[in-house]
């Protein structure tokens, strides 16, 4: 059984989803049968395209689901409370995660914004990692950051959040790596891996998501080059 893959960022539009998108793509070439998990989304009317809906755009189609769809873009356990919605508990959630796991997939886990967002009542996207864990599934983390200033600490303190509860810590990913990244971007390439203590797995480019799907799988090769095929 492959570990269930949660899928974070340092920050809220670092590029989860196409990074997911392009993890959705390796998996598959590695031949795997990718399942995909988005607990919860914000900012989304009830009609609106979703992350899921964009991973599948660009990655293919693909099962998953979805816990809950809300639209104030904020964090999940706020806006839900404003829109007066009850959020799928930790142990639902859970559950579904492992079935699918249990039944051969690879399961990948996008969060909402940071690790520590609540995704639930008083429960974050770690809580439902060690959930996972606790019934025997194996699972590990990829954080998508971004490449310019401010991503040293962000990153840091994203990977030793996670480290903390015991989880395993698979690597970064830049989630939009520019045309012509300035001396702080290629800088940190070279100090991401000695501070955090991970490698940097690779860089998707500024405006993968805008591509056809054909293009997308075309270049996952490339951008996810160093990513481990377990």
């Amino acid at each position: 059984m492959n570990p269930v893959l949660f899928v974070t960022g340092t920050d809220t539009g670092v590029g989860k989803t196409v990074a997911t998108a392009a993890l959705v793509v390796a998996r598959r070439a590695a031949g795997g049968s990718p399942y995909v998990v988005k607990p919860a989304q914000t900012g989304v009317g009830s009609d609106d395209p979703t992350d899921l809906d964009e991973v599948r755009r660009l990655a293919g189609p693909a099962p998953g689901h979805e816990g809950v769809r809300l639209e104030a873009p904020l964090a999940p356990d706020t806006a839900a409370r404003l829109e007066g919605v009850a959020l799928p508990g930790l142990l639902e959630q859970r559950d579904r995660i492992a079935l699918a796991a249990t039944d051969g997939h690879d399961v990948l886990v996008e969060g909402a914004g940071g690790v520590l967002v609540f995704l639930g009542e008083h429960w974050n996207l770690l809580d439902l990692a060690q959930s996972v864990a606790y019934v025997g599934v194996p699972v590990g983390f990829v954080v998508v950051a971004r490449a310019g200033l401010g991503t040293l600490n962000h990153s840091a303190l994203t990977v030793q959040a996670i480290q903390q509860r015991g989880i395993h810590v698979h690597g970064l990913i830049i989630g939009s790596w520019p045309a012509e990244p300035d001396l702080a971007a290629t800088q940190n390439l070279l100090d991401l891996p000695p501070l955090t203590g991970v490698p940097v797995l690779g860089r998707i480019p500024d405006g993968a998501g805008r591509l056809t799907a054909a293009d997308f799988a075309t270049g996952v090769p490339e951008w996810l080059a160093l990513l481990p095929s377990d």
